[in-house]
């Protein structure tokens, strides 16, 4: 007696039975920087044993499949080798799909390889396809003329962080022999009349030139995002904030109703229910870092430039100054103002309410 494996698709395999002249193949990928695993499965039997290839193999293999006629999908986990192969694979028609980073060992075994990875994404797949529209969880594909102008304020991001690591740097040098530390101890003037030993300085001056450099492609950076900010925003947001804000959503027409966007903001709260049980946590930080460290700094700009806006009214006893509040109460207060400050963003930049009616004057 043969037993059927239950990993087998039973809708698909009903499905190859009736129309066997074209086959349905879903490829899961484990991508590395020098090669991709893959398992393949046809239709509704078995997914097939793993496979490695070299990245340029790979899609003359792909391309081949599909030039057989066959309907070809295929699906790999975010990473930080970007988006080029979902564009690869989109360009020969294949229906090619980029997924949140998971754990995929659904069965708890304790082992992970680039095969089992694969070919847990590529049974993910097989039931995408099927029809269950929840077995897969998308990363949206920015455009690349999106990602090239959002690479610009995130280049901005990382010299501000070099240059910090660096200044720190210095001041950690004077503090460890027993000098008071100076702010900005790099700057010219300040370099120029340090009151340090000779030899310290002769150690800072190997720093300096690099600090002066960071700052100046710093300076031309900031310049460049604020001439890029559309003209007229309301008072408090900024305009380096607002292009942040606009270029890490990409598209705000893609949000449909208030609650996906809240969501991706990742400035919701997490839930723990069961039964009579119902625990909120701290939010879910599901969704764009970037995009929420900017929200809550312009959230605490908003409670100091719009005192009129919504949010900020209901939470003003809590964020004012001098306020009776623990530092929990206040955090939770300007994540419920980012949070809605988001929703209002998406209202304002979707045409469906002015900044004006939303009490954010200009």
């Amino acid at each position: 007696m043969s037993f059927r494996n239950t990993e087998l698709s039973s809708l698909e395999e009903t499905r190859s039975e009736f129309n066997r002249s074209k086959a349905i193949i879903k490829l899961g990928i484990d991508v590395h920087q020098d090669f991709y695993t893959v398992v393949m499965q046809v239709s509704g039997s078995n997914p097939k044993p793993s496979q490695r290839f070299e990245k340029e193999a790979f899609l003359h293999w792909a391309a081949r499949l599909k030039s057989q006629g066959a309907e070809v999908h295929a699906v790999y986990e975010a990473c930080g080798f970007g988006f080029g192969l979902q564009r690869q694979l989109s360009a020969l028609g294949i229906d090619s799909y980029v997924v949140c980073p998971q754990k995929l060992d659904e069965h708890n075994k304790r082992v992970k390889t680039d095969g089992l990875d694969a070919k847990a994404l590529c049974l993910k797949l097989d039931r995408f396809v099927q029809g269950n529209r929840e077995a897969l969880a998308f990363v949206r594909v920015p455009s690349e003329k999106e990602e090239q102008v959002r690479a610009i304020h995130r280049q901005r991001e990382q010299l501000v962080k070099a240059r910090k690591q660096l200044e720190a740097q210095g001041r950690s040098l004077m503090v460890n022999h027993g000098i008071e530390p100076i702010q900005y101890w790099w700057k010219r003037r300040t370099f120029a009349a340090l009151p340090v030993p000779e030899w310290m300085k002769e150690l800072l001056g190997n720093s300096q030139p690099i600090l002066v450099a960071l700052q100046e492609k710093i300076s031309a950076l900031t310049v460049q995002l604020q001439t890029a900010a559309a003209p007229e925003q309301p008072r408090g947001l900024g305009a380096m904030t607002s292009v942040i804000i606009d270029r890490e959503i990409g598209d705000w027409i893609r949000f449909s109703n208030r609650r996906q966007i809240a969501s991706y903001t990742g400035l919701c709260p997490g839930e723990y229910s069961s039964g009579n049980t119902r625990l909120q946590s701290c939010v879910t930080k599901h969704g764009n870092p970037r995009l929420r460290a900017a929200l809550v700094e312009l959230a605490w700009r908003l409670v100091r430039f719009q005192p009129n806006y919504q949010p900020v009214i209901k939470w003003k006893e809590v964020l004012r100054h001098g306020a009776p509040a623990t530092g929990a109460a206040r955090k939770k207060a300007i994540v419920a103002v980012a949070r809605q400050l988001a929703v209002d963003l998406w209202r304002i930049r979707t045409g469906r309410l002015s900044a004006e009616s939303l009490g954010l004057i200009n």
